[in-house]
């Protein structure tokens, strides 16, 4: 794709696990991708490093998707990079375990934050940008248990649930505007959290798996990658897992 025909992709918490795949793969496909971060540079960094020796285009960009006078800011030199903004990955999110009678109200306020006003917050941000060019693709990555539930998980699984709403509800404004809105659901992925697990701790997850294995952050990238293209064109409001037989 040459540099005057790129479109920019713009991937929440970019710089890590399931976010970093995603940068990576959208890179791959031409777009030029912003890799978000809030703390760790040397992480976004080394992404949009091997982002661009592979040939593609990419920065890094920082900024606390918690906070909206960031967001706003953020968008606004997004705007002004001379290439239409086509998609937005809102993968920043944050996890904070507790039994609800022990959870904490400044917990469930942040965890809500960063999980779902974030998500309500950039896309409405970036559907004024894409309707500009009546074109764009929009894919929250929430969770599986925002669909199933998990104990000591009240407050990560309501924000997950809350964007499947966010997405059917958004997808029903924006079509005519030809702007697609859907959700993917990872289920068990192989990530920095789950390496932190013991052998039994991970053959328990495993046993719950009708597969039987973690995916892949590969996995999840190669399904958003299909979700920002054009070969998606059509598909609109959906919820997609991705959970090797988890929920169905």
């Amino acid at each position: 794709m040459s540099e005057q025909n790129k479109s920019i992709a713009l991937v929440t918490g970019g710089s890590r696990g399931i976010g970093a795949a995603i940068s990576q793969k959208l890179g791959a496909q031409g777009f030029h991708v912003i890799v978000n971060y809030v703390s760790n540079e040397t992480k976004a960094a080394e992404v949009v490093q091997k982002i661009t020796a592979a040939g593609g285009s990419a920065e890094a960009m920082k900024f606390d998707v918690s906070h909206e006078d960031e967001i706003v800011k953020a968008m606004e030199e997004i705007s002004k990079k001379g290439m239409p903004l086509t998609v937005l990955v809102n993968n920043a999110g944050i996890s904070e375990d507790s039994l609800i009678l022990r959870l904490k109200k400044e917990s469930l306020d942040r965890t809500l934050q960063t999980n779902l006003v974030s998500a309500i917050l950039l896309s409405k941000e970036a559907v004024k940008l894409m309707m500009k060019n009546r074109n764009g693709s929009i894919i929250q990555i929430s969770s599986v248990v925002g669909e199933m539930g998990n104990a000591g998980q009240v407050a990560y699984s309501a924000a997950k649930a809350g964007m499947l709403g966010l997405t059917k509800s958004l997808a029903k404004e924006v079509a005519s505007r030809k702007i697609r809105v859907n959700a993917v659901t990872p289920g068990y992925i192989e990530t920095d959290m789950t390496h932190e697990l013991n052998e039994t701790q991970k053959n328990t997850i495993i046993d719950d798996i009708p597969m039987g294995c973690l995916g892949s952050v590969s996995d999840v990238a190669n399904l958003v990658g299909f979700l920002a293209g054009p070969d998606s064109h059509y598909i609109t409001g959906q919820v997609i897992g991705i959970n090797g037989g988890l929920y169905i």
